[in-house]
Formats: C-alpha cells, structure tokens, sequence
C-alpha cells in the first residue's frame, strides 16, 4: 500500500521505427500516413475532435559516427473546437523538422568538452538505442503546431449584455451593505 510504483509514459500511438544501420549512406526519404487507428489514437492524444489526415515527409541521413540527421515537414487536417463558439473547425497544420541525433556518448563528451569541433552537437538529440521513432516525432511536431485557441474565421467574443449590471465583482455585497448604511 505504501508503495510507490512509477508510472510509465504513455506509448507513441504511431511507431515509425529506423535503426542508424538501416539508413543507406546517401540517405532514405520516407512517406508516412497514419492509418485510421493510428490516427484515432493521436487524436486523443493532442485532444483533437478528429484527425482525418496525418502525413510525415522525411529525409533521413547518416550523421558522422552513428548519427542521423532527420528533416521534413508534419502535415496534417486537424478537427476541433472553436473557443469561442463551442462549433466544430477543421484546421491545416504544417510543421517543419530540421533534427540531429547523435550517440548519447557524443553529446554527453561534447557537455564535457566545452570547445567541441561540432557545434551542432550542443543542439542535437540523443540517439537512444540506436534507432528512432518517425512516427514519435510526426507526433509530437503536430501536437506543436497546433492552435491551442482555435476560432472559426470572425469569431469574436463579447459578453452577455447583463453580466456588467449583475456581478460587480467580488465586493459588490460590501458596497451594498455601505449603500443600506450610508441611508440610515
């Protein structure tokens, strides 16, 4: 009872995996779309009403010893909610992903070493395993570019007409009770 058990993240719901030594030496250009469970699953994932397509194009290439370097772009259609209207909006994502990864010891000798010779390291990801997720990244750079307060085009908020005449915020019964005594 007293124990504590870690809880382990939650899995990518869309598994692209590439190991380093599966990638040619002049590169590899993938063309991802997400079937429809996948979809449904990062859909739930960034909160989404739906998402009827996501697509991921990327070229991936070797990066000096045992690094990639991934670039492309995220796109996808993307249903949500106007937070204004409460309506249902259907909105375009792009993402674009420019990403180096290299071995965990590289980057851990380049924190090491302060004057490295490749100043790209200090911005790199560390590569775990010796693979990575395409999938995973598609994931996340959507769930980057998403409006997080989507409006319907000419939505505008405005208040009900009332609401300035009934609540006077937090000290209205105060300057009541000073109004009843102000008239005894």
């Amino acid at each position: 009872m007293g124990e504590h058990q870690a809880e382990k993240p939650a899995a990518m719901p869309w598994r692209v995996p590439v190991a380093v030594e599966d990638v040619p030496e002049g590169g590899e250009h993938f063309k991802l779309m997400a079937d429809a469970d996948a979809r449904a699953a990062v859909a739930r994932l960034a909160g989404l009403r739906d998402l009827p397509r996501l697509e991921a194009n990327f070229e991936v290439r070797r990066h000096g010893v045992g690094g990639l370097h991934v670039a492309g772009l995220v796109s996808a259609t993307v249903g949500q909610t106007c937070v204004v209207t409460l309506e249902p909006l259907v909105n375009e994502v792009a993402e674009e992903v420019d990403l180096l990864f290299v071995p965990r010891s590289a980057v851990e000798s380049a924190d090491a070493q302060a004057d490295t010779a490749d100043a790209n390291v200090d911005e790199a990801e560390p590569l775990v395993g010796g693979s990575i997720d395409l999938g995973a990244l598609a994931t996340e750079f959507l769930i980057l570019g998403l409006n997080p307060y989507p409006r319907k085009l000419g939505a505008v908020f405005a208040p009900p007409q009332d609401a300035a005449a009934r609540d006077d915020g937090p000290f209205a019964p105060l300057t009541a009770l000073k109004k009843e005594q102000d008239r005894h």
